[in-house]
């Protein structure tokens, strides 16, 4: 498990501004190839999925919005019943909507993607 966040986190490093762009066939939602990178090398096509439905559904309230993925700690889990949870903010720290699940089998313990004319990327690609 841990060889593999270590390299998902490497393979992450080398994406800066995506010249391919792919789309959710049904939403429409763009992404980079650092997130399709991200959804084949970590099997999390429904963190795509999922976040790209909830920012789309953000957009008339910010243009540009950040995408925090979080596992909380066990003290937190068992407080709140959930493993992790997806924080939408505006950029400048306005929490726009907040998702917790249950249940994830997301590798790695934090992520933050960027969402940002239809399109999800990594910040690193912004």
């Amino acid at each position: 498990m841990k060889t593999q966040v270590n390299e998902i986190k490497e393979g992450l490093q080398h994406f800066h501004g995506s010249e391919t762009i792919f789309q959710i066939p049904l939403l429409r939602t763009r992404y980079t190839n650092g997130l399709k990178y991200l959804a084949e090398a970590a099997e999390c096509f429904w963190l795509i999925t999922d976040t790209s439905i909830i920012a789309k559904s953000l957009m008339n309230r910010s243009e540009f919005i950040t995408i925090d993925f979080k596992r909380l700690s066990e003290d937190k889990q068992d407080f709140t019943g959930y493993e992790a949870e997806i924080i939408y903010t505006d950029g400048n720290d306005n929490i726009l909507e907040k998702h917790g699940y249950r249940a994830t089998d997301f590798p790695l313990d934090e992520l933050r993607l960027f969402f940002v004319n239809n399109t999800l990327m990594l910040p690193s690609e912004y």
